[in-house]
């Protein structure tokens, strides 16, 4: 099995380069056979596209989705507090 940081790597790669994801604000940490996936995106799709891209990456591995999700307001919205 390669280390951590190599498959950390390889994930991060993936969820760059792959035309489904194109992303580059996700961290991915590996301890062990799991695979932690944090950041923030705007739609569940795009949060279950990740998840997808990083579990080809590291087949084999257990996936934990960390990743939260954020509200996208149109520009000039009202932001309330």
């Amino acid at each position: 099995m390669d280390a951590p940081h190599y498959v950390a790597a390889r994930v991060q790669r993936a969820l760059a380069e792959d035309e489904r994801t194109v992303e580059l604000g996700i961290r991915v940490d590996v301890r062990g056979s799991q695979i932690f996936l944090r950041g923030r995106v705007s739609a569940p799709e795009r949060r279950l596209l990740i998840e997808d891209v990083a579990r080809e990456a590291a087949p084999g591995l257990s996936v934990h989705n960390e990743i939260t999700l954020v509200e996208v307001r149109e520009p000039g919205e009202e932001e309330h507090l």
